[in-house]
């Protein structure tokens, strides 16, 4: 592993000069060129889509633009992230998304034509050797336009959401991006970025944790009105268009993404919900170990034990490879060329957006991996589980675009599994049973996130959704609809909870996907049956594994977990076994710290 990795990406090879970049405008130029030509030979009366040559042509034409869209969109993603004061970048983004809009009025138009050929006609082009590949991805979309309204209302409602829809996100990102922690550490005030503070609240100093976390809501909440106006107008535009379509069920389009029936989301809830009094337990003994009789929000991901120690992002990257490389050579060779290539924005400065996140450039065949590097050991679990979304998608480019398409449930399994290998290894080599119950604790936290703290997101916007149909929701009611979802998933285990959480986090406001909370969860599980099945069958698993995620674009989750588990998701007992075996580091944790 080479020394002194960069922990800047490296922006340059894709588009070189960022926001200012001129090949990105002319891409940007060339990719809009594209669209309308496109448009305009949807519109030929002439074109028979019946023949199997101009289906193709549709097709191949549908599969290049959306990967370039793809590829700018990720572009927009990482100028805004790295700098939330790129106002250039802004702008651009701005443009990406009318693009974006464009292409989408373009493929309703293509939809309207893929439902008008019949049925025999439509199975035979499927059956042709050049689409068989594609038959899931175009079937789908077929099914799916069916639920739609007329081609001229979805171009409509589509353009309409740039400034609408969309907008409210990018009213959120603004909020976000002004607002600044001022915080007194050591002596010496500091401006904080949210990113930073965020990372400050598991210090393991209570004292300084609780002065950022009281700063932290302090700047929350001075935000709240203007973030209430863009979650009710985010929430009123989507179910707007969701009346409008004829959906009565505001969980209909989430689940459809995520290709799943609601018996398997109902089934995993009601496996975690039966072990809530597990993870109570674990509360209330970190509790007792950290000198409180409850733990407060601010105490949930403080660290427990001496062995604190930061972790060198060098450090980080190379326990990374090694662990990768025992279960699978290569993911270990991948891991090794986003570090050396510098894909990943590590550096710990001002300015970042807060979280973290994985983007890939399909025209490039590359990925880029954001996140703020501080050396702790969320920070170590956070990079392991970028790099695990990277690999994802680096398995994933050999199949054709459309059957890349994989949903942000599975997507999140790939995810998790890589923090699992990390996790587990480092447990398992830990030098004494005090570093051994560092480690676990770390591995802990995930479990209170994946299964209290993603429940506590999803109840409330359950909540939310079903009190906006009846208007307008204020902020101060937004807090106490937070808390009450918070103190339900957390089987009030808690002093006091954080009000102000559907204003701080960003996947309430993301318009590409409703109800982005349940997918981590959907994800943290099924990679745990994943790795019990690796654990099982041991090296010969790395290609099986690797199967399984080229499988996630082209499959429905419960036919994924049939195929290459022989499972029924739809069961309880599937998703029971699973969190038996998260849970069972509790009681390991339990046993540890029985005589502290």
């Amino acid at each position: 592993m080479t020394q002194q990795l960069a922990q800047r990406w490296d922006l340059e090879v894709l588009f070189p000069g960022g926001s200012e970049s001129q090949a990105f405008a002319a891409f940007l130029d060339r990719l809009e060129a594209d669209i309308s030509e496109w448009k305009r030979e949807l519109d030929r009366t002439d074109l028979v889509f019946e023949e199997k040559e101009t289906f193709l042509a549709a097709v191949s034409s549908v599969q290049s633009l959306s990967v370039r869209i793809r590829e700018a969109g990720a572009f927009i993603s990482c100028l805004t992230a790295q700098n939330v004061k790129d106002e250039a970048a802004k702008q651009l983004g701005g443009r990406v998304k009318s693009i974006s809009a464009a292409l989408s009025a373009g493929l309703s138009a293509w939809e309207q034509r893929l439902l008008a050929i019949e049925e025999d006609a439509w199975r035979q082009l499927l059956a042709e050797e050049e689409l068989s590949p594609l038959a899931f991805s175009l079937d789908e979309r077929r099914r799916r336009a069916k639920d739609k309204l007329p081609t001229d209302q979805e171009v409509l409602a589509s353009d309409l959401a740039v400034d609408g829809y969309h907008a409210w996100q990018e009213l959120y990102n603004t909020v976000v991006g002004r607002i600044t922690i001022e915080v007194e550490l050591d002596g010496e005030t500091k401006q904080l970025s949210v990113g930073q503070a965020a990372n400050l609240i598991g210090h393991p100093d209570r004292q300084v944790r609780e002065k950022v976390y009281a700063k932290w809501l302090e700047a929350w909440g001075r935000e709240t009105d203007l973030c209430a106006l863009a979650l009710n107008h985010l929430g009123g535009f989507r179910l707007a268009l969701y009346r409008h379509r004829g959906w009565d069920q505001i969980l209909r389009e989430p689940l459809e993404i995520g290709r799943m029936q609601e018996s398997t989301l109902d089934a995993m809830w009601q496996a975690i919900n039966n072990r809530r009094d597990k993870l109570v337990a674990y509360l209330q003994r970190k509790a007792k170990l950290l000198g409180l009789e409850k733990l407060s929000w601010f105490d949930v991901g403080a660290p427990v034990g001496s062995q604190t120690k930061k972790v060198p992002y060098d450090d980080a990257a190379a326990m990374i490879v090694e662990h990768f490389g025992r279960f699978n050579p290569n993911m270990a060779e991948f891991a090794q060329k986003a570090f050396d290539e510098a894909w990943i924005e590590a550096e710990d400065r001002p300015g970042k957006r807060p979280g973290g996140f994985c983007t890939s450039f399909p025209v490039s065949r590359q990925s880029r991996i954001f996140m703020t590097y501080a050396g702790n050991a969320s920070n170590v679990s956070t990079l392991a589980h970028e790099l695990g979304h990277a690999y994802h998608q680096h398995v994933m480019w050999g199949l054709p675009p459309l059957a890349q398409n994989y949903a942000m449930n599975v997507a999140e399994t790939a995810s998790t599994f890589a923090e699992m290998i990390l996790a587990d290894a480092g447990v398992k080599q830990a030098a004494n049973d005090e570093e051994r119950l560092v480690l676990l604790e770390d591995k802990l936290q995930s479990v209170v996130a994946f299964f209290m703290n993603i429940q506590a997101r999803f109840l409330f916007e359950k909540n939310f959704y079903e009190k906006r149909k009846q208007g307008l929701v204020r902020a101060v009611d937004l807090d106490q609809m937070m808390l009450e979802a918070q103190r339900e998933a957390y089987g009030d285990a808690l002093a006091d909870y954080e009000p102000h959480f559907w204003a701080s986090k960003l996947h309430f406001y993301i318009t590409s996907y409703p109800f982005y909370n349940f997918p981590y969860t959907f994800g943290y599980l099924f990679s745990m049956s994943v790795y019990a099945r690796a654990l099982q069958e041991g090296e010969s698993f790395a290609a099986k594994y690797d199967a399984l995620l080229q499988d996630t674009g082209r499959m429905r989750v419960e036919d994924l977990a049939q195929k290459h588990l022989g499972e029924d998701m739809t069961k309880v007992d599937f998703w029971q076994a699973a969190v038996d075996l998260a849970v069972a580091d509790i009681d390991e944790f339990l046993r540890l710290t029985e005589n502290q």
